[in-house]
């Protein structure tokens, strides 16, 4: 296995309680819930054990006037997801290969929702989290997590006693070129420094 794919980050263990996140927590704007996500724990109950990851970068997406945000055409059978109730997962592929897991947020039909980017390992871990296809890889998740309920179970967000991060950046997201003055608006928001954290692309040079 190469060394971009092997684990390089320290573990981060729980810290006192963990307790699962309500339906109230998703049910606010996009913007909110991904700056309150850094820092909250990602737990899958998989079939060969238990896989945690704390929350170190996201990206918000705001719904329809959000050229960047896949909901920006409309409801469709891919989306229906994320105009769903807050609180469910919105998994796609991308290039055919890697999935990319979304926390839709509320109220429900507002199609908007959150990326996941990357994580710190916790428990289970044994492969990069950094990007959200490493994420999902990691973590196990899959278009069979489409619309689940993270509220359940199964896949499901919690918070323990860990402090917040000191202090959260923010920046334009990644890989959005296409969606005009929305690729430049600040709505990735991660704990600068985190060796987990994806590395941003380079400015285009001017000229």
């Amino acid at each position: 296995m190469t060394g971009i794919a092997r684990l390089v980050t320290p573990a981060d263990p729980i810290q006192g309680d963990c307790r699962r996140l309500d339906r109230a927590f998703y049910d606010r704007p996009a913007e909110t819930v991904a700056r309150d996500l850094l820092g909250r724990l990602l737990v899958h109950d998989a079939p060969d054990g238990t896989r945690i990851g704390r929350i170190v970068e996201v990206e918000a997406y705001l719904g329809p006037g959000d050229l960047a945000a896949h909901t920006s055409r409309g409801r469709t059978a891919r989306t229906k997801a994320m105009f769903g109730p807050p609180g469910h997962a919105y998994v796609y592929l991308i290039y055919g290969m890697h999935h990319c897991m979304n926390v839709v947020t509320g109220p429900k039909g507002s199609g908007t929702a959150v990326l996941l980017r990357a994580l710190a390992p916790v428990r289970g871990l044994d492969a990069s989290t950094s990007g959200p296809g490493r994420l999902c890889r990691a973590m196990g998740v899959t278009r069979d997590h489409y619309g689940i309920d993270l509220c359940g179970d199964t896949l499901w967000l919690a918070r323990d006693d860990a402090p917040a991060p000191a202090e959260i950046a923010a920046s334009p997201r990644i890989g959005v070129d296409y969606a005009g003055e929305w690729a430049a608006k600040p709505l990735r928001f991660f704990v600068p420094g985190h060796p987990a954290v994806s590395r941003a692309p380079k400015p285009k040079a001017k000229g």
